[in-house]
């Protein structure tokens, strides 16, 4: 499952890039892009949706509910597990890249004309002869001064950082501690520490465990959690309805990948690794890792979007588009899965 949740991030990437650089939306928007691509709702839909299916009469992963539950909840929780993992490194990087560059372009009235949508250049462009016009100046003294006082400055030059090899290197690796202190990927570390080890398992996991008042607080709330955070999703669907700039072949491209490209692909990667030999023959454990390339994008992003301050109203458009597409489309895609295991 790790690797299958690697591939997933890695492809949705590879299709992310690959539509930045055919649709050329603006510079501090790309990371975003890349994250809706390749991030997928890895815990809270699978914790719903996996149990749901095997409930139903018929279904392809046998007669005995209880167990196919059972197994199901624990494959959806390992998926939440590893998901937070990626989702914590990998995409809070991508998203605290694009916080970075926005708020710099703010800063430095930096300007990417040929990476840009139109109407977001207008828009900032007028907002900065607006904010940098004093009231008594009259447009010629304005432009003079500028050119003495402000030279242009081209992204690349502005942006790009030429650092050494080992600035670099020291940064990427503090970085790295920062992605792995979050308090998501910490849980999921030591929940992996506790699985693992048999006597810490036996202090808090079990009826007869000693700790057990921990699993079960811990149960309490993970219970809440779900409907809190679909709830929060549906207050972040308010904003931006009207304020984006992101083009309408963006937001297609991203329901494209995510429920196109990215299920096809899936279908192939789990085929091939059962083919050769890497896969149990629980075919719900083969129904899981197919639909993880099928989800929605993860809940989280507009966390990172809010945490960094950039592209909000961008997440709450894409949020809207793909969860209302994620309604036919999951659906379908499940069926066609469960057709294939059966």
């Amino acid at each position: 499952m790790p690797v299958n949740i690697a591939i997933t991030f890695l492809v949705g990437s590879a299709l992310g890039w690959l539509a930045c650089k055919i649709l050329k939306p603006p510079q501090h928007f790309r990371g975003l892009i890349m994250a809706f691509c390749s991030a997928g709702n890895l815990g809270n839909l699978l914790l719903i949706v996996v149990p749901a299916v095997c409930d139903e009469d018929g279904n392809p992963f046998g007669n005995d509910r209880s167990q196919c539950r059972s197994r199901g909840l624990s494959y959806s929780s390992l998926s939440m597990a590893l998901g937070g993992l990626f989702i914590w490194t990998y995409t809070y990087s991508l998203m605290q890249k694009s916080g970075k560059l926005y708020h710099k372009m703010q800063s430095k009235s930096v300007q990417c004309p040929a990476d840009s949508d139109e109407e977001h250049l207008q828009g900032f462009k007028a907002g900065d002869e607006e904010a940098a016009l004093p009231p008594s100046a009259s447009p010629e003294e304005h432009d003079e001064g500028s050119r003495i006082e402000a030279p242009l400055l081209s992204c690349e030059s502005d942006v790009a950082n030429n650092k050494g090899f080992w600035t670099n290197l020291k940064e990427a690796v503090h970085q790295l501690v920062e992605e792995l202190m979050a308090p998501p990927t910490i849980s999921a570390i030591i929940g992996f520490v506790v699985g693992l080890v048999p006597w810490l398992k036996s202090l808090i996991i079990g009826d007869g465990a000693p700790l057990r008042v921990i699993q079960d607080s811990l149960e309490l709330m993970g219970n809440g959690t779900i409907p809190c955070i679909t709830l929060i999703l549906g207050g972040n669907l308010t904003q931006g309805l009207r304020k984006s700039v992101l083009k309408r072949s963006v937001i297609v491209a991203i329901v494209c990948i995510r429920y196109v490209a990215m299920p096809v692909i899936g279908i192939a990667v789990v085929r091939a690794a059962h083919g050769v030999g890497f896969l149990p023959h629980d075919p719900l454990y083969r129904y899981v890792l197919m639909l993880q390339f099928a989800l929605p994008p993860a809940m989280n992003i507009g966390t990172m979007a809010q945490l960094f301050d950039v592209g909000q109203e961008e997440c709450s458009v894409i949020f809207l588009w793909t969860y209302l597409v994620a309604a036919v489309a999951l659906t379908t895609w499940s069926t066609v899965f469960m057709s294939i295991l059966s």
